[in-house]
């Protein structure tokens, strides 16, 4: 960012904060780093060499003794890898920090393939034996980490070949990854005489002038197709990856490994994705229709999907009112909940600012429980920022909360991790509605909502049908780029609907979306929260005294239960297709209050 540019941004939205990492690390060159793999490349050695071949044989004792130094060793290699992460999102274009976080990389996937024995031979254990052994306190407090590892039992390889697997993984996915991530951070996008990234070229895409939006869209496209054949290869490569990783291990389908990651069933996802499918006229294709008669359009085109309303409220919000929002509408739910918050603005726990290089979009970095969680964002004060600075805030608390289990239990699967930020997005967005007595703001707001759904609902189950198409003919040989934008537009007509006129340009617009590459199957989880928040919400709405620390207690558990024993106090059950339809009831709800607004 130019000097200029940083005082403007500075004179309109106040200072915004940026991290400090030095509560992982001093700096890459801080000796703590060299220190830290050499403790765990000691410790992995010595637990491979006194258990591995034996684990079976442990009694339950030794067994809980070395879990515990198992869960020690990886935490310090989490830790190495967050650090290592961190300052890599900070700024992709310095090949310093590239090579950094490949060096980190590579020495902790060296220390990590002597811990693969662990997890296998722990799944080998016969069940009957394993439950005799789980009668000591210090094993059994690991129980649900066991079972989920255990989910994976009937889908692991021999230990060679793990870790083959493991090894090549920094020169194959991983390397991908990083080559997909630089590109996108060093592409530059021509804007009336600009230079933009593509947070900057997108944010226009969301400007009250159509004629903006269209030229930043149409920019957009254009600098994808410069790197298309590049992104076509990618996307190929690492389908083309995964599938020969699940034919190995016998996975029925290319979404299995990450439901059961996700600690969900595969039924429970079908549910899902078929009750959103099912719902696309009620919910998108009846907003969209709204959309374009308030525009005054006969059709949308896809420059115009995030388009404010003209009776939007278009101020830039500056970083304090923003922060001054957040934090008091979690406050009105729970004291407790906007304690855990402020920490994260009383210390240096969040970047901001949006500059060139960093990483694009908004994350919760989880850390370690020995530390605490950073949140990056790239602030530009819209209200939609305000909405993602809660959201991200959300998934804070929870690891914070969450870290009271301990490393290996405190970690939730996407479709639970998504559930406190977009319920901190819900707390936001109805203290802001119950502010907003005029009738054009509050038709606004309420739009601006539905909107923000239906990217979290709609379209991510849009993505989710992209990717299964996609996975599912790579089965068939390799896609051209034309074959993969026909996937694209036929899933994005489909949810989008008859609202919206699309040209070639949104025909590349598949390429930019950086969770196809880094978590394949990861979106539905966006569509699983959503809908699990609506569910909540409504529970709360009608709840009496206690909602709170029920709300929090859940939290607090991090990824010691599954959904069914966390949704349980609530009365909901993830497991019944009316479960879903009463989360999007709540959106189709909200279309309602709009037309009748009208």
């Amino acid at each position: 960012m130019s000097d200029a540019a940083k005082s403007k941004a500075a004179d309109d939205l106040g200072r915004l904060p940026e991290w400090d990492l030095a509560d992982l690390y001093g700096g890459p060159d801080a000796p703590a780093i060299e220190q830290d793999l050499a403790t765990a490349r000691e410790r992995a050695g010595r637990l491979r060499k006194n258990c591995a071949g034996r684990l079976a044989a442990l009694s339950g004792a030794e067994l809980g003794t070395a879990l515990a130094d198992y869960e020690a060793i990886d935490e310090i290699l989490s830790k190495l890898m967050s650090y290592a992460q961190l300052v890599y999102a900070g700024d992709m274009s310095d090949p310093r920090n590239g090579r950094f976080y490949q060096r980190i990389h590579e020495a902790v996937s060296t220390i990590a393939a002597e811990l693969i024995f662990f997890t296998l031979e722990l799944n080998e254990i016969e069940d009957q034996a394993l439950e005799q052994k789980l009668k000591d306190p210090l094993l059994a407090r690991y129980r649900p980490w066991i079972r989920d590892s255990r989910a994976f039992r009937p889908y692991q390889l021999e230990e060679k070949l793990e870790r083959l697997l493991h090894d090549k993984q920094v020169a194959g996915s991983a390397a991908w990854t990083r080559l997909f991530d630089e590109t996108m951070a060093g592409l530059r996008f021509r804007l009336d005489g600009e230079e933009l990234t593509s947070m900057q070229v997108l944010n226009r895409m969301s400007e009250p002038d159509r004629a903006l939006r269209q030229r930043a869209g149409e920019a957009f496209a254009a600098g994808l197709r410069q790197r298309l054949p590049l992104f076509s290869l990618v996307t190929n490569t690492l389908a083309k990856d995964k599938q020969i990783e699940d034919s190995w291990r016998g996975l029925p389908r290319p979404v299995s490994s990450r439901n059961l990651a996700n600690r969900v069933e595969d039924e429970v996802v079908d549910a899902l994705v078929g009750a959103v499918v099912e719902s696309y006229p009620q919910l998108s294709h009846r907003y969209y229709a709204l959309k374009a008669k308030w525009l005054g359009l006969e059709k949308l085109s896809y420059w115009d999907r995030n388009a404010p309303l003209p009776t939007s409220d278009e101020r830039e919000v500056p970083w304090e009112e923003a922060q001054r929002t957040v934090l008091t509408a979690y406050a009105d739910f729970s004291e407790d909940l906007a304690a855990v918050g402020r920490r994260f603005f009383e210390r240096p726990w969040i970047d901001a600012p949006a500059r060139p290089g960093k990483q694009s979009g908004a994350f919760a970095h989880p850390t370690v429980p020995s530390a605490h969680p950073y949140l990056l964002l790239n602030y530009q004060g819209k209200l939609r920022d305000v909405m993602t600075l809660a959201h991200e805030l959300g998934h804070g608390c929870h690891q914070v909360l969450a870290g009271g289990q301990g490393h290996l239990l405190a970690g939730t699967p996407l479709t639970l991790a998504e559930t406190a930020s977009v319920f901190g997005e819900m707390l936001t967005f109805r203290r802001l509605l119950k502010q907003t007595s005029e009738p054009a703001r509050r038709k606004a707001m309420l739009a601006g909502k539905v909107e923000d759904m239906l990217n979290t609902v709609v379209r991510q189950i849009a993505f989710h049908r992209f990717e299964t198409q996609v996975h599912d003919r790579r089965h068939e040989g390799e896609l051209l780029s034309d074959e993969l934008a026909e996937i694209w537009m036929a899933t994005q007509t489909e949810a989008l609907g008859p609202a919206f006129g699309f040209n070639e340009d949104y025909r590349v617009y598949w390429a930019y979306i950086p969770h196809f590459v880094h978590s394949p199957f990861y979106v539905y989880a966006y569509a699983f929260g959503d809908c699990l928040v609506n569910s909540l919400y409504a529970v709360y709405q009608e709840a009496e005294a206690g909602f709170a620390e029920k709300y929090l207690d859940m939290l607090r558990a991090g990824g010691s239960k599954r959904h069914r024993e966390l949704l349980a106090p609530f009365g909901l059950d993830a497991s019944d297709p009316a479960f879903w339809k009463k989360g999007l009831s709540v959106v189709s709800g909200l279309i309602d209050e709009l037309e009748q607004l009208d």
